[in-house]
């Protein structure tokens, strides 16, 4: 059975369970990344309606996409949903951190952006072996999410480390510039200080972004969902 944690959103047919820590020992932890401010888009990402034949919003979508793809658990990361910011505006990484606090036992997060319409089960069920059997964090060629991220002492000490420095700098700029001049480290600042890999991805349309409105209809002209 999949667990869920409460989410904002009420319009899923899913049923919800609420995860404590030690119910992820030693599992694999699944991640939707639903934080982002959403600003080039103009409207919640994760609240666009998917299809018109299954109504599934984006959130819905990709919690379904985990699940299909053999995970058990499912938490989503924002400030409204499950796992709020504890470093506000701090991107997917303060996200991470925010999520690796709530579930320190977790053995490692599949990560998933809330974006990302054409996504597999089947892609990332392989990005997810490939990178438990290396023990390695592991994305596709040219994206570095979706990520498979191993919760491990290196992760544990770059997020320590970086989120000192975030802290560090938005003391040194109190009162200089508005909050959403906050920011964390990058994914790619992430992956140059941990060991990682990238894999080929055997269908390139599956990683096709939608931030914008644009972007957006010429993913529904494009495979006409």
């Amino acid at each position: 059975m999949t667990n869920f944690v409460n989410t904002a959103v009420n319009t899923s047919s899913l049923s919800t369970f609420t995860l404590s820590s030690s119910t992820l020992n030693n599992e694999c932890l699944g991640v939707v990344l639903a934080g982002g401010l959403s600003s080039r888009m103009g409207r919640d990402k994760a609240q666009l309606l998917r299809g018109k034949k299954s109504l599934l919003s984006m959130l819905e979508f990709s919690k379904q996409t985990l699940i299909d793809s053999g995970i058990k658990n499912i938490v989503v990361s924002g400030d409204n949903y499950d796992v709020p910011d504890k470093v506000k505006l701090s991107g997917p990484v303060g996200g991470i951190l925010s999520v690796l606090a709530k579930y320190p036992y977790a053995k490692s997060l599949l990560i998933l952006p809330v974006d990302l319409p054409f996504m597999t089960a089947k892609a990332l069920a392989d990005l997810r072996l490939k990178g438990e059997l290396s023990q390695k964090a592991t994305y596709f060629e040219g994206h570095n999410i979706p990520l498979y991220l191993p919760n491990n002492s290196y992760v544990e000490l770059f997020l320590a480390q970086a989120f000192t420095k975030t802290s560090n700098n938005i003391g040194e700029r109190s009162g200089l510039g508005t909050e959403r001049q906050k920011k964390g480290p990058s994914i790619k600042a992430l992956l140059k200080q941990i060991p990682h890999q990238a894999i080929q991805s055997s269908d390139v349309n599956i990683l096709f972004n939608t931030n914008t409105p644009e972007q957006w209809q010429q993913a529904k002209q494009q495979f006409s969902f």
